[in-house]
């Protein structure tokens, strides 16, 4: 194990000790005796310099033109390449992902800042036609100014670039807070940003612990938007602060993922990609599958099939290439979670033993793990544990289906496997989801595609493809008159 890195924020282009005198521990996941960094706890005033920086900044980058920012992005997306292997397996030690997933997320953060860069140099209004003879009228889209991107840690590159990515695009210029747990990825992040040239105070990474400079950030009067990845109740928390400033905001608080297999389904792809959307990355996605609905009349032969796909999935050290199961991010998420398992009134159908072995006993590691028979409204069916545990249902037909589906505080991400028409337009047609798959699992989706909840999982907007511009800029009409 290498000595633990003290952690400084981005501030100007510079790397800025913190007065706060206190620090928290950074700690590796898969083996807890590694303390990977010293996050400090961060204070106001250090938030009021990262703003008052991308502030300053703001007017010089907003007057640079499109195609001058996009090859701002293109070196970014290069400078970040150019570390690939050193920061996946970073992600790796950081937030226990599987290295495999974690080199897929680097890759990822190419994809993201490319797109935006092409972005930056599309159409940025509309011609409209004016009732008055001889005149001019269009819109334009302007940037908001200094933008607050608060987000988590499971997806340590990634997530901070889809909001960085499209906010820097349009003109704006960002201050960063990353999770506890992510802080050094989100480092690494801010040096390539500074490797590629990206002018002084344009980006800044501010550290520190959310319920300080996070507050401190979305309250501060020269913030104009904050988009947020996280937990509902915190989210609560921004939408409000946001909304009482009359700021633009975008929450995306979770979900509770359900799959619906129907009788006609393909059942051994269906289990494959249950399984793999369940437990992968111990379930620590936004969008994993949590729930499945099946059709009771082929319950025993898709539950065959799910026990042999959940036992294929390897439960291995984070930093082999075939391992798919890591651990949880925290003994406090570990707790969590066996809370809910042990205090359920459900039975446990399919359970993955951890290891034995001693490397495994030094990690947060959770036994991938199907319930049947939990109260509709119980934790586990209305809950998001962020672990690998799957709770499974049964549903007469494919109304009780949807019904059972749409039944959770949530609404982000739904499958549906199945080879009827029929159904598959009931299906697109009624669930409460904003993202919506046939024949495919709930994770992920594509860089350039919308991305975004209806219910509790989002505010509403969408983040990421064209949707991104509606978010990060306003509409200017105007009208010349001759």
């Amino acid at each position: 194990m290498t000595a633990p890195t003290h952690l400084r924020s981005f501030i100007g282009g510079e790397w800025r000790e913190s007065a706060s005198g206190s620090w928290i521990a950074d700690i590796n996941p898969s083996n807890a005796d590694d303390v990977i960094g010293h996050v400090p706890a961060g204070t106001v005033d250090d938030t009021r310099a990262a703003v008052s920086s991308a502030s300053t900044a703001f007017p010089a980058w907003r007057a640079l033109p499109g195609p001058t920012r996009a090859e701002y992005l293109y070196k970014w997306a290069a400078a970040i390449a150019a570390r690939h292997e050193e920061l996946a397996q970073l992600v790796t030690r950081e937030v226990g992902k599987p290295i495999g997933e974690a080199r897929g997320e680097v890759a990822r953060c190419g994809m993201i800042l490319r797109y935006y860069a092409g972005e930056a140099v599309r159409a940025i209004g509309d011609v409209i036609p004016a009732q008055a003879s001889g005149a001019l009228q269009f819109t334009l889209r302007q940037p908001l100014g200094v933008v607050a991107l608060i987000t988590p840690w499971n997806f340590p590159v990634a997530i901070p670039l889809w909001k960085a990515a499209p906010a820097l695009a349009f003109g704006n210029t960002i201050v960063l807070k990353p999770a506890e747990s992510s802080s050094q990825s989100a480092i690494v992040l801010a040096e390539c940003a500074l490797a590629a040239g990206i002018p002084t105070g344009v980006v800044n990474v501010l550290l520190g612990v959310g319920e300080a400079v996070g507050s401190a950030l979305i309250s501060d009067p020269e913030i104009c938007a904050v988009s947020f990845t996280g937990s509902g109740r915190i989210g609560a928390t921004v939408a409000a602060t946001a909304a009482h400033r009359n700021i633009r905001y975008q929450t995306e608080m979770g979900g509770k993922n359900v799959a619906i297999v129907l009788p006609d389904a393909d059942l051994r792809q269906a289990a494959i990609l249950t399984a793999a959307g369940a437990m992968r990355y111990a379930g620590q996605k936004c969008t994993a599958t949590s729930r499945v609905v099946v059709a009771r009349e082929i319950e025993d032969a898709f539950l065959t099939e799910l026990r042999s796909q959940v036992a294929a999935l390897p439960i291995g050290p984070v930093t082999d290439p075939a391992s798919a199961v890591g651990p949880v991010i925290s003994e406090r998420s570990r707790q969590s979670i066996k809370r809910a398992l042990d205090e359920m009134d459900a039975e446990r159908i399919i359970e993955n033993a951890i290891p034995t072995s001693a490397e495994f006993g030094r990690g947060y590691f959770v036994a991938p793990t199907v319930v049947r028979g939990a109260a509709i409204d119980s934790d586990l069916a209305q809950r998001e544990l962020f672990g690998p545990v799957l709770a499974e249902f049964v549903a007469e037909d494919v109304d009780h289906a949807i019904a059972l589906a749409n039944s959770t505080p949530y609404g982000l991400s739904a499958s549906l496997y199945t080879r009827d028409l029929r159904s598959a337009l009931k299906y697109i047609d009624r669930i409460e989801a904003g993202m919506v798959r046939i024949n495919g699992d709930t994770t992920g989706v594509d860089p350039h595609a919308p991305f975004g909840g209806m219910k509790g999982s989002s505010s509403g907007s969408r983040e990421q493809g064209p949707a991104a511009r509606e978010f990060y800029t306003e509409i200017k009409t105007v009208q010349i008159n001759a």
